[in-house]
C-alpha cells in the first residue's frame, strides 16, 4: 500500500511550475524528498496538506482526499521549518489546546517525551532553544500516533545530536505504528531514508530505493580519446578536465561493458548523483 499517491499534479506560479506526473510513497518507510532550495519541495508538501490548490491533478493520502475526508487529517502529522505556534504561548497551554483535536491523543506518551527531552512546560514557546522547539514540535506530532509524518526541512539548522534524536524517534514510531515518513531536505548526507525522490526545477529527476540508486550509479573517469558523441549519450552528464572526462552513468554494469579496464570507476554519493543530474540541465 502507498501512503501518498500523486497523479498528474500541476501547480503554476508566475516564475515557477511544479509538474509531477506519477509519484507513490510506500507505507511504513522513510522517504527523503531531496533537491536544492527552490526546487518545489515546499510547494509539493503544501499541495499534499491542502495548503495550496493545484491547477490540476489528483492527490491521495492514506487512500483518501484530505480535503473531503476530515477523519484522515487525524492520521497525519506535520513538522515544518516554521511551527505556526504562538510565540507568547506557554508550552502547557499549547499542549492543552492541541491535544483536544485528536481522538487518539496519547497523554502518557506525551509525558514520556516531555520528560525525555526535559522540556519545561511552564516556559513560553519563544523561550525554548531552537533545538527544544523542534523537539517539542516532534513530540506534538507523534503523541497522537500518526500513520503519516510529513516534514519540510525539519532538521536543516539543528546540530547532529538533535538530528539523531529525530531519527531515533521516527524509527520507533515506524516500528510501533507502521508510520510512514515523508520529509524534504536539501541535505543529501542524511542517512535515514529508505527511499529517495529527487526533484529539481519543479520536476522529479529520480526516484527509488536509496540503496538501489547508489548501487546502480557509478562515476566513470576516462581519457578524452575514448569519448565521442555516441559515448557522451551514455552519461547523465559529463565534466571535462585537463586529463580527460568524468561523468555519471546510471547502469554500473553497462558502464563496465562499454569501457572495461580503460576507465576508473568510483562509488557515488547522493550528493554526486544530484549534482550530475542537475548539471545535465
Amino acid at each position: 500500500m502507498n501512503s501518498i499517491e500523486i497523479r498528474n499534479l500541476q501547480k503554476d506560479y508566475k516564475n515557477f511550475s511544479l509538474t509531477i506526473d506519477n509519484l507513490d510513497i510506500p507505507e511504513g518507510y522513510i522517504t527523503g524528498f531531496i533537491g536544492p532550495n527552490g526546487s518545489g519541495k515546499t510547494t509539493t508538501i503544501k499541495s499534499l496538506l491542502g495548503m495550496v490548490k493545484p491547477n490540476s491533478g489528483e492527490i491521495k493520502i492514506l487512500n483518501a482526499n484530505i480535503n473531503k475526508d476530515t477523519k484522515t487529517k487525524e492520521n497525519i502529522a506535520y513538522v515544518g521549518d516554521e511551527s505556526g505556534f504562538l510565540e507568547e504561548s506557554k508550552i502547557s497551554n499549547l499542549h492543552k489546546i492541541i491535544s483536544k483535536f485528536y481522538s487518539n491523543w496519547d497523554e502518557e506518551l506525551y509525558k514520556k517525551y516531555i520528560n525525555k527531552f526535559q522540556i519545561n512546560e511552564s516556559k513560553l514557546y519563544k523561550d525554548l532553544s531552537k533545538g527544544q522547539k523542534k523537539q517539542f514540535e516532534l513530540i506534538m506530532a507523534l503523541s497522537h500516533h500518526p500513520r503519516l509524518l510529513i516534514m519540510d526541512e525539519p532538521t536543516s539548522s539543528l546540530d547532529p545530536i538533535i538530528r539523531n534524536e529525530f531519527l531515533d524517534l521516527m524509527q520507533d514510531h515506524i516500528e510501533m505504528d507502521n508510520m510512514t515518513v515523508f520529509y524534504s531536505t536539501h541535505i543529501t548526507t542524511d542517512k535515514a531514508a529508505d527511499y529517495i525522490v529527487m526533484i529539481y526545477k519543479g520536476k522529479i529527476l529520480l526516484k527509488g530505493e536509496k540503496d538501489e540508486i547508489l548501487d546502480s550509479h557509478v562515476i566513470v573517469k576516462i581519457k578524452k580519446e575514448l569519448v565521442d558523441s555516441n559515448i557522451k549519450k551514455e552519461f547523465i552528464s559529463l565534466k571535462e578536465s585537463a586529463f580527460g572526462f568524468e561523468g555519471l552513468i546510471s547502469d554500473k554494469r553497462k558502464a563496465y561493458d562499454i569501457f572495461g579496464d580503460e576507465a576508473i570507476y568510483e562509488k557515488c554519493t547522493l550528493e554526486d548523483i544530484l549534482l550530475y543530474y542537475t548539471r545535465r540541465d
